[in-house]
């Protein structure tokens, strides 16, 4: 016997502001980037034409964050049972190996330059980068609203852009009052650094959901617990937690009954834990009546705790 709850709403209107956001934040930085690349031509600074090319990076996240966001809204197939949503987290992948690459430039291009300085026309850096701050703090903004990891991963970009001009309008302030060139490619550098935290942490959080491993905010023992501390749980054993996307959990589990007959209540005592204590409501529960399986880990019957009551009110 087996049964399965699944709830799924979606969320259209906000699907279509998301979509809205992006596209704004696309045409920004794809103007800007053009502006910038001219400006550090022009001036001969690295950290403008780092930040250009960061920049232009964020074109092609901002365009993939796009594509799969209009993908996660497509309905579950007869190919792909669970829709598309997770396409959101694989745009966040190669959104950091993208970021991983643009760091990897600007930090060879920045030791180059420590070793061979190169003139820098300090006003022309100060006059892009302040409107390089305007464009980034507008991106910022915009997205700051969404919600959904691929969101967060276009934010990341245009923060660390943000990151990136703030440190170019320093390096253009420091040439015009000092004319000590290398400033340039040493605040190049420590921006390359700041990114490369960021993006580790944000490939980190996509390869989670893509392997799908349990969820950092659960717990996968004290959810064993809890399910075996429902009346009539004697065990539990091919317990399962994982993303289906990066704001939404499943689960699945077979659950070893000490009655066939008190199974759909506690089922449903299952499934109205799950979604009350841990947000779960993607549930799959299979009952068993034998405790011993080979070569399964099986979760067994423990004192309840206060802790670990089943809370279901």
């Amino acid at each position: 016997m087996h049964r399965h709850s699944h709830t799924h709403e979606h969320a259209p209107k906000s699907g279509d502001a998301e979509r809205r956001v992006l596209g704004a934040a696309l045409a920004l930085t794809a103007i800007f980037a053009i502006v910038e690349a001219l400006g550090g031509w022009w001036s001969g600074s690295l950290a403008l034409l780092s930040d250009a090319g960061h920049m232009v990076t964020d074109v092609a996240a901002l365009s993939i964050a796009l594509i799969a966001q209009r993908l996660a809204q497509r309905p579950p197939s007869g190919r792909a049972s669970y829709g598309y949503a997770r396409a959101e987290v694989l745009a966040a992948f190669c959104n950091a190996l993208l970021m991983l690459a643009a760091v990897a430039w600007i930090g060879f291009e920045a030791v180059r330059r420590l070793f061979a300085p190169a003139p820098v026309a300090g006003g022309i850096v100060v006059a892009v980068a302040l409107a390089g701050l305007a464009v980034n703090v507008l991106c910022a903004w915009l997205l700051s609203r969404g919600t959904s990891l691929n969101s967060r991963a276009a934010l990341l970009h245009v923060l660390s852009d943000l990151a990136a001009s703030f440190a170019a309008l320093v390096a253009g302030v420091v040439i015009s009052v000092t004319g000590w060139y290398p400033i340039d490619p040493l605040l190049s550098l420590v921006v390359g650094a700041l990114i490369l935290r960021s993006t580790w942490r944000l490939l980190r959080s996509s390869v989670e959901v893509l392997m799908e491993g349990v969820p950092a905010h659960l717990s996968y023992d004290e959810i064993g617990r809890a399910l075996t501390h429902l009346p009539g749980v004697s065990a539990v054993h091919d317990l399962h937690v994982w993303h289906m996307t990066s704001e939404r959990a499943a689960l699945s589990a077979h659950i070893v009954i000490r009655d066939p007959v008190d199974w759909p209540g506690t089922l449903e005592a299952a499934q109205q834990l799950l979604a009350q204590r841990f947000g779960i409501d993607h549930v799959t529960l299979q009952p068993a009546w034998q405790r011993s399986v080979p070569g399964k880990r099986i979760i067994p019957v423990t004192p309840v705790s206060a802790d670990d009551k089943p809370r279901l009110h």
